[in-house]
């Protein structure tokens, strides 16, 4: 199965950008980010996971093990030296199952309004019947045309992988960024996640008026800023 990405060379750590739940490399964080490390001369990696994006696969057929491994995949495979993983919701929840499989290589970690065990709170009783029964959900979302699609593998995945249950034995700097106005990961989840990581460099930043996306001109600039200054210091 052929997995679609970009990558650059440059100096220092290598940037990965892992997108959210439906999302892809071409975002506007992801591009943003990019542009910038380009203007940088600042090595990247941009990729879409199976069945996402311009990447081959059926959606549906993923899950966050499945997922996580082939982002594991194009990292071992295009890059050398240290990494700096860059995750949005979803993805900053991989970006730390990414980190914990690879300890020894990462530099530092930011989370954008990430979401770790999301299957655990993000699902109600009702939800999880549904799909038990049916095997599926099916929601609508004001994120792109098409609906939110959760299968019960992607589901029963996430729930063997959740992390804030137990400390999360990490030790490389985190910077998690969040929005107070985010209707779909409840800004509390930084601090929770902030509370169980093991490195004592974790900052939390709160924007007041964020929303979950964080993908404004000034969200992008504290993305940017957050990304350059964790570079600097690795």
């Amino acid at each position: 199965m052929k997995l679609a990405y970009r990558h650059r060379a440059g100096t220092g750590a290598t940037i990965v950008f892992l997108p959210g739940y439906m999302s892809d490399m071409d975002g506007g964080k992801a591009v943003a980010l990019d542009r910038w490390a380009a203007e940088s001369g600042r090595a990247m990696l941009r990729l879409d996971y199976a069945g996402n994006g311009a990447s081959e696969g059926a959606f549906e057929d993923g899950t966050l093990a499945s997922w996580r491994d082939d982002a594991l995949w194009l990292i071992d495979s295009l890059t050398r030296g240290p990494l700096l993983l860059a995750g949005s919701s979803m993805g900053g929840w991989l970006a730390l199952l990414v980190a914990l499989a690879r300890p020894e290589r990462v530099a530092g970690i930011v989370g954008i309004a990430a979401a770790p065990d999301f299957t655990e709170w993000g699902f109600s009783e009702a939800d999880r019947a549904k799909l038990g029964v049916e095997g599926r959900l099916v929601e609508p979302t004001p994120y792109g045309d098409q609906p939110y699609v959760t299968t019960l593998g992607f589901w029963e995945s996430g729930q063997a992988l959740k992390l804030l249950e137990g400390g999360i034995s990490l030790d490389c700097p985190v910077r998690l960024l969040h929005g107070q106005a985010d209707p779909d990961v409840p800004w509390e989840i930084a601090l929770r996640l902030a509370e169980k990581l093991r490195s004592s460099d974790v900052q939390t930043l709160l924007v007041k008026d964020g929303d979950h996306r964080l993908s404004r001109d000034g969200d992008i600039v504290l993305l940017i800023r957050t990304v350059a200054s964790l570079l600097d210091h690795s």
